[in-house]
């Protein structure tokens, strides 16, 4: 990952979130506040605006746009756990680190606040599955897919959708059908 590739990845994930925000509302309607979609459009809105008007010129200092402005302009849960999951990202390319020890840092920083574990329907089930495809060489489109899906039968012990018991058995997790998008157009950007 380098620094167009950052931005091309910023780029694409806005799309897919803009394209998708009534899909992402219709996930979290039934075990969640019905915001995914609108918070999650409004935030990378800001990301890339924020990036044009910016123009930042490392990918450092892009990682730390995008936190800044997850975490000032995105409502709900995701602000503040895609703006740690970023942060860490942010701190862990400052030490120098590879890309799957970046990814990896920014699931643990998820992790930190959001306390989630794998198995309990959130999107560090997503999280979790990628990192360790990206640290084997082996990440695809299809295994991202099968990691938002196994999402589906799982009842949620973490989050909003935790309030509704056995109810959210059968829904996919708007989390990690969001952060499936953001690693379907991490794949995307890294291919272009």
């Amino acid at each position: 990952m380098n620094i167009d590739m950052g931005i091309r990845w910023m780029e694409l994930f806005n799309e897919k979130i803009q394209n998708e925000k009534d899909y992402l509302t219709q996930l979290d309607t039934p075990i969640g506040d019905s915001d995914h979609g609108n918070n999650m459009s409004r935030g990378m809105a800001h990301v890339v605006k924020a990036i044009e008007e910016q123009k930042p010129e490392t990918l450092n200092e892009l990682l730390k746009l995008i936190t800044t402005n997850l975490l000032s302009k995105v409502g709900g849960a995701s602000g503040p756990l895609y703006g740690s999951a970023f942060m860490g990202m942010m701190k862990a390319e400052t030490a120098g680190e590879e890309w799957a020890k970046i990814l990896k840092t920014g699931l643990e920083n998820i992790q930190m606040r959001g306390k989630a574990e794998q198995g309990d329907k959130t999107m560090v089930d997503v999280w979790i599955a990628v990192v360790e495809a990206v640290e084997n060489g082996e990440l695809t489109h299809e295994l991202i897919d099968e990691a938002v899906e196994a999402t589906k039968p799982l009842k949620a012990k973490k989050g909003r959708a935790s309030y509704v018991g056995d109810r959210s058995i059968g829904h996919i997790d708007p989390g990690a059908y969001s952060s499936g998008l953001l690693f379907h157009t991490m794949l995307r950007a890294e291919a272009e």
